[in-house]
């Protein structure tokens, strides 16, 4: 599984650094617990509950431990698997291009969210992967996107986004736990 935390260590707000939040998991039970950078992506194990089983329990250990709430989304390896393999090997997060992932909450998944959505169609590429929106933006075009415009919306408090270059380390941390010989995520486009 990954957990994607919403709105942690963002403008000095709702600070957790990773070693604390990794105990947090650890002490909920989880286990193989591995963070990853300090916007709140923590790959681990757990055997039998589902993803919003595991995030009303992450949530509740987050409050207790950290004394303010945090949103959490779950995603399956299998989940991110497909994602993964649904984004354009071309795009990446970089100097010339901005592509981001927008993880959904399960009010707000659904394809049709793409039309809700104030993308420009000379400007923006925007993809729908249930659970997912990808969206991509030359650089030089990124003050002219729609992706700007989502921010302090009422769909954007209902979801967490990640750059690719992150969801694609994600997933290759989550695939060599799956896989430790490494094997499943050399079918990862993109993926180091």
């Amino acid at each position: 599984f990954v957990a994607l935390l919403r709105g942690i260590n963002v403008g000095g707000n709702n600070k957790i650094a990773m070693k604390d939040l990794k105990v947090t998991f650890e002490q909920a039970g989880l286990a193989r617990v591995v963070t990853y950078i300090n916007s709140g992506n923590v790959v681990f194990s757990d055997s039998g509950r589902s993803p919003a089983d595991l995030a009303a329990h992450l949530e509740a250990a987050i409050l207790n431990a950290h004394g303010f709430p945090v949103p959490v989304l779950i995603r399956r390896f299998a989940d991110f698997e497909i994602l993964v393999r649904a984004l354009p090997e071309s795009w990446h997060n970089d100097d010339r291009q901005k592509c981001d992932v927008l993880f959904l909450g399960d009010a707000i998944d659904a394809p049709g969210l793409v039309e809700k959505l104030d993308s420009k169609p000379d400007i923006d590429v925007v993809l729908y992967v249930p659970g997912a929106v990808i969206w991509s933006v030359d650089r030089d075009k990124v003050t002219r996107s729609g992706l700007l415009k989502l921010v302090g919306t009422k769909l954007y408090r209902q979801m967490t986004i990640r750059n690719v270059n992150t969801v694609r380390k994600l997933y290759a941390l989550m695939a060599s736990q799956a896989d430790p010989t490494g094997k499943s995520a050399v079918n990862c486009p993109g993926c180091t």
